[in-house]
């Protein structure tokens, strides 16, 4: 049988570094079915720099990327009650770490596991923080080769993490041209792993189509409204979006899990009764007439003539009686 497929709602950056949307952000998520959600751990002086350039120009009050990350920031103590805010509404807490000092924070929290971002998988010391811990490690593939992915795996595996990876595309909003669904494959045959996709589409529908294709782990932003400001909010899912794919990979999950046996149909025994046909005849003949393939129709219900199936067998027979158009035809009529 089949896992139910692991959906983690990504937070991000969407709070803005506000502490009350982040705590209405989980209140929120936690209405949509999701299993997780997921953090992203920012303690500037320790991962970043002035000298850190904008991915993209968003913001409007920031004059660095260093001064973003300073207003993303939460104390230790803010985090421990985001966490059991996330443990009081049934949600499993992920953060990715982006500093040595966010794992040793994220280890006084007490996180289920751990996010390895695009940017950080050939980060042998962070991974080498994050493997002392002993969690489970997810990872994303976006911006990594796999002559890298190769190396960072190897690491994992000769520290005994228990890890999976995530196809990933670092480009929000994702187009469908660079979605990657084969590389879910690849990364399976070639890691022997957990697999999954990291969603930046904004489209309800790729998330369905990389469970159906395999996906055991589906990543995806969140946003309360696309216009929201924010480097990710164009490429996040609303809330309402969410619910339609939970259902959606839910209705998969019992299909992918329901085997039908087409060697038997006998659960269609009425159905068939009532939609297959019986012979019959499309106008007067009489008596002594030799049919024809011309002279023949199908009507319903099965059981009031000869089967529609069986009309081989009937053609060149003569009628041993007159027959009205669109009566059916039975064995007695036949010579």
């Amino acid at each position: 049988m089949k896992n139910k497929p692991y959906l983690i709602a990504e937070i991000a950056q969407a709070h803005d570094g506000s502490l009350g949307i982040l705590h209405s952000y989980i209140d929120a998520v936690a209405q949509t079915g999701v299993q997780a959600i997921k953090f992203q751990m920012h303690i500037a002086e320790a991962e970043s720099s002035i000298h850190e350039p904008f991915r993209v120009q968003f913001s409007k009050e920031d004059a660095t990327r260093f001064d973003y990350w300073k207003r993303m920031e939460f104390t230790l103590a803010q985090w421990q009650e985001i966490k059991t805010h996330c443990d009081a509404v049934g949600l499993d807490f992920i953060c990715s770490p982006f500093s040595n000092l966010a794992v040793d924070w994220l280890e006084i929290i007490g996180v289920k596991a751990y996010k390895v971002g695009s940017g950080e998988v050939n980060n042998f010391l962070l991974l080498e923080k994050i493997a002392q811990t002993g969690k489970p490690v997810i990872i994303s593939s976006g911006m990594s080769n796999f002559e890298e992915l190769d190396q960072t795996i190897a690491f994992l595996k000769s520290k005994k993490v228990d890890f999976s990876i995530l196809q990933c595309t670092t480009a929000y909003p994702t187009k469908p041209e660079h979605y990657g669904f084969d590389v879910m494959q690849e990364l399976k045959e070639r890691y022997q792993v957990p697999i999954g996709f990291s969603d930046h589409s904004a489209k309800v529908s790729t998330g369905i189509a990389a469970v159906a294709l395999g996906a055991e782990i589906l990543e995806f932003h969140v946003v309360f409204h696309r216009s929201m400001f924010g480097p990710d909010a164009i490429a996040s899912l609303t809330l309402e979006e969410t619910k339609q794919l939970v259902a959606a990979v839910n209705d998969i999950y019992i299909a992918q899990n329901s085997p039908v046996n087409k060697n038997s149909n006998d659960d269609f025994k009425a159905l068939k009764s009532i939609f297959e046909k019986s012979l019959a005849i499309n106008k007067n003949l009489p008596a002594g007439h030799t049919l024809t393939f011309a002279d023949l129709e199908s009507k319903k219900p099965k059981g009031f003539g000869i089967s529609a199936a069986d009309f081989q067998e009937v053609i060149g027979r003569k009628l041993k009686v007159d027959k009205t158009q669109w009566d059916f035809l039975n064995e007695e009529d036949l010579a």
